[in-house]
């Protein structure tokens, strides 16, 4: 029997009350997905293939979730587990957000597929209404309004895409045959050694943050 949609996955039983006894946990079935997304991409996770996965039968998995949509909310609320422990704040709150977006950022290089996932208005689950809450109150000392506070957390995780999606993005091909010395100052700034900067990240995030935060 399929488990009702009636209501939102995070509220549900863990499997319908009828049918026979339970072989796998929803915590498996996630674990499962998860660790198919992760080594074969977000495309490749179908209820049939984590059930094979598994080594049952698709429709086994309808006791515990009504929908792919059901699976993909729950493994965007536990890959967000991985942000814990949340750190205390310490020092300023640009200091600390620009700490706890650093883990978002490590966050989805460990689950790239995580991206397409985290903004689904389905997908904010317990977790991630923890880490918001973590993330306000290390903005509780900032005197600015809420609006204020939640655009400076919206724009952190837009960076923090941002720069993940970049990371991830497949190198365009190279030039070859090309004449470039048209291009003499598009040239000289892939030549200057400073044209990469490694704190990049952290620079962008701190001066939107500041910006937002103080103006």
């Amino acid at each position: 029997m399929r488990v009702s949609d009636a209501s939102p996955i995070w509220i549900r039983p863990a499997r319908g009350a009828r049918g026979p006894q339970p072989t796998h946990s929803r915590d498996e079935i996630v674990e499962a997905a998860i660790a198919l997304a992760d080594a074969e991409g977000l495309a490749a996770v179908s209820m049939r293939a984590v059930a094979t996965a598994l080594n049952t039968g698709a429709g086994s998995l309808y006791r515990y979730l009504s929908s792919r949509d059901d699976l993909l909310d729950l493994m965007t609320d536990r890959v967000v587990t991985g942000l814990r422990p949340f750190p205390d704040p310490a020092g300023e709150p640009v200091d600390s957000l620009t700490v706890l977006a650093g883990r978002q950022l490590a966050l989805y290089r460990r689950h790239p597929w995580a991206i397409d996932l985290l903004h689904r208005p389905t997908g904010i689950g317990p977790e991630a209404l923890a880490w918001f809450d973590h993330c306000l109150g290390v903005l509780a000392p900032v005197p600015c309004g809420s609006a204020a506070k939640f655009e400076a957390l919206a724009m952190m995780t837009g960076v923090v895409t941002l720069f993940a999606r970049s990371e991830s993005a497949v190198p365009p091909p190279a030039f070859t045959g090309l004449d470039l010395t048209v291009y003499p100052h598009l040239v000289a700034a892939f030549a200057d050694p400073g044209a990469r900067r490694p704190d990049l990240f952290d620079r962008t995030l701190r001066g939107l943050l500041t910006a937002l935060l103080y103006d």
